[in-house]
């Protein structure tokens, strides 16, 4: 039986702006806490002992992290190997370089000659000698059109069809792969993936105009024994008969408040040909509260808001006050009483919102007569005046323009 640990999307160095510096650090308290859960991730890998650490890819926000996030990463996954226990690194989205240059973030691994680590940045299968047996690891990092497809198969084809093509690419690939495999092997499909049927949590948008949809039975073949993949944060099982099993263990911590009420962990996976069991097992990632509260019609908001407040449990929590109210409410909030309610949290943010300001802006109208906005900018208005997208809009900017342009 081969004991394995599945964990993905650590994202280390994000949430910056929820976190504080701690002075005798020098740290955001943030990055701390991605560190922390990550420790507990390793931890509990070396405690059991596992034969085998499987990561689904996004190691860190981007492809260029500052240098103390690297040693920080670097400082967890050293430990396997002083425990001397394989790894595979799978490179996510955030992991390649926005040029297309390959696994910026992680190729470093093996340039180094890591004793141990296999960094999965092409559709290879790769077979890992751990000490309770062989396993064979076919990686599939994260996808674009162009690993797939040259712009002249693209071009004058609706995006439907660009979309089965690339489906139809990666089934000939993919088949290659498994022709190749050693069916005396337990294997795993290791893919950084945006899957059909996903419950999607903070990278609903990080894929617009970059990725494409796997098609759920394109996964769910008898050759694999468990199918671990990365990408998506909110931990599921698209395959309730495990058959094989088809599990995304989510981020380990949260990232922003999207992700508020997901419950981060990591996954344990117990195998051998033809036999699985697996256990997802929760983390203590820091807690995310939103406290929204109508204050428009009361006679007596500050009241109001206070016992919004006491009714949460916000100690050491990353908390968000959002409280609405009329114009002529502004002088009944006492905000240092507020400030001094939400002393315990660790980060705490206020948000006062005018009921005139709630009503839903006019949007431009595309593609009318006499609208004097062009669609690029009609669509950058819209994105500005929806909060719960800023940090999406160059993503969304840059796939309207690749549409707009006749880009496939």
């Amino acid at each position: 039986m081969i004991k394995i640990l599945h964990l993905s999307d650590i994202h280390l160095g994000s949430s910056f702006s929820h976190g504080r510096i701690n002075p005798e650090t020098g740290l955001n308290s943030r990055l701390e806490d991605f560190i922390a859960t990550l420790g507990r991730c390793i931890d509990r890998a070396i405690a059991e002992p596992v034969d085998l650490v499987l990561f689904g890819g996004d190691a860190f926000p981007d492809a260029t992290p500052a240098p103390y996030v690297k040693q920080a990463f670097a400082a967890q996954f050293r430990r396997l190997v002083d425990a001397e226990i394989p790894t595979v690194l799978l490179v996510g989205n955030h992991d390649q370089h926005s040029q297309g240059q390959g696994g910026a973030s992680l190729g470093i691994y093996r340039t180094l000659g890591v004793p141990g680590f296999v960094v999965g940045d092409s559709l290879e299968t790769h077979t890992i000698q751990t000490r309770n047996g062989a396993i064979q690891i076919i990686t599939l990092p994260w996808l674009t059109r162009s690993t797939l497809l040259t712009r002249p198969e693209t071009e004058k084809l609706s995006l439907e069809a660009v979309n089965q093509l690339l489906i139809d690419r990666l089934t000939v690939v993919l088949e290659g792969e498994i022709r190749s495999l050693n069916p005396e092997l337990p294997t795993i499909l290791l893919g950084h993936l945006m899957v059909e049927r996903a419950n999607l949590g903070a990278e609903r948008f990080l894929a617009v105009g970059k990725g494409f949809n796997i098609p759920l039975s394109l996964l769910t073949r008898s050759c694999f024994e468990y199918v671990a993949l990365g990408h998506v944060h909110k931990h599921q099982n698209l395959n309730r008969t495990n058959d094989p099993p088809v599990i995304y263990p989510g981020s380990i911590e949260r990232v922003d408040f999207s992700e508020e009420k997901e419950e981060k962990g990591f996954v344990l996976i117990e195998l051998e040909k033809g036999k699985v069991k697996w256990e997802f097992c929760a983390l203590p990632a820091r807690a995310f509260c939103t406290i929204k509260v109508d204050l428009s019609k009361s006679d007596d908001p500050q009241q109001m808001v206070i016992k919004a407040i006491q009714k949460h449990k916000i100690e050491a929590a990353v908390v968000r006050l959002i409280y609405q109210l009329r114009s002529e409410q502004l002088d009944l909030i006492n905000t240092a009483e507020l400030h001094d309610l939400l002393r315990s949290a660790h980060t705490y943010t206020i948000q006062p919102e005018l009921v005139s300001q709630l009503a839903r802006p006019r949007l431009p109208q595309l593609g009318t007569q006499g609208s004097s906005l062009e669609p690029l900018d009609a669509l950058k208005t819209y994105l500005t005046s929806r909060e719960d997208l800023q940090g999406f809009q160059s993503e969304m900017m840059e796939a309207a323009q690749l549409l707009l342009a006749g880009e496939k």
